[in-house]
């Protein structure tokens, strides 16, 4: 059985291991971006499953449980397929410009160095579900933004926002509004 001190102990270890396989890449893609790599925390099965738990933990109880996960792409496809098995609910992929046969709405934003383009696929949020956006990096907030608008255009609901790592310096959180954000760490 599971005390207060024994999950908190559980969290801590599991944001110990999540931190430990991020990967700190100076000048990509561009530069003077720093581009923070999830491919070892990706690859290694006791750290993505602790990434899942934590992620999870975003989604809410009862009556503001999530109905569905949204990944953003491209990484916030492999956590949300992860989070969404977890919960056991659907998941839906909010792609790049191009990559999607139907189309319900698109929307497009600012990264920290260059522009980009999301859509939505049609006929796969229904009015009214919850969604939890899942992505790897809360920065500069253009790309969740960009999510949450074309969830919210869909007549469906952000429950919540959950990122692996937040760069508070770039002022994402901010541009989200009144939305619930959880990250699991900060650089």
């Amino acid at each position: 059985m599971n005390t207060p001190d024994t999950v908190n102990t559980a969290a801590d270890t599991d944001l110990d291991l999540v931190a430990g396989l991020l990967r700190d890449v100076p000048d990509f893609p561009t530069p003077g971006i720093r581009f923070w790599d999830l491919s070892a925390l990706l690859a290694d099965g006791a750290g993505l499953a602790a990434t899942t738990r934590l992620l999870a933990a975003s989604a809410g109880e009862g009556e503001h449980a999530a109905d569905v996960v949204v990944g953003i792409e491209a990484r916030g496809f492999l956590l949300g397929a992860a989070v969404a098995h977890a919960l056991g609910v659907g998941v839906v992929a909010v792609r790049k410009h191009g990559k999607l046969p139907v189309v319900a709405a698109r929307r497009s934003y600012d990264l920290e160095y260059g522009s980009a383009t999301l859509e939505l696929p049609a006929d796969v949020l229904r009015p009214g579900e919850r969604a939890l956006l899942v992505d790897d990096v809360l920065a500069t907030g253009g790309t969740a933004v960009a999510a949450c608008e074309l969830v919210e255009g869909a007549g469906a609901e952000v429950a919540a926002i959950s990122m692996v790592l937040e760069l508070p310096a770039l002022g994402g959180r901010a541009r989200l509004g009144d939305r619930p954000v959880h990250t699991l760490l900060a650089r």
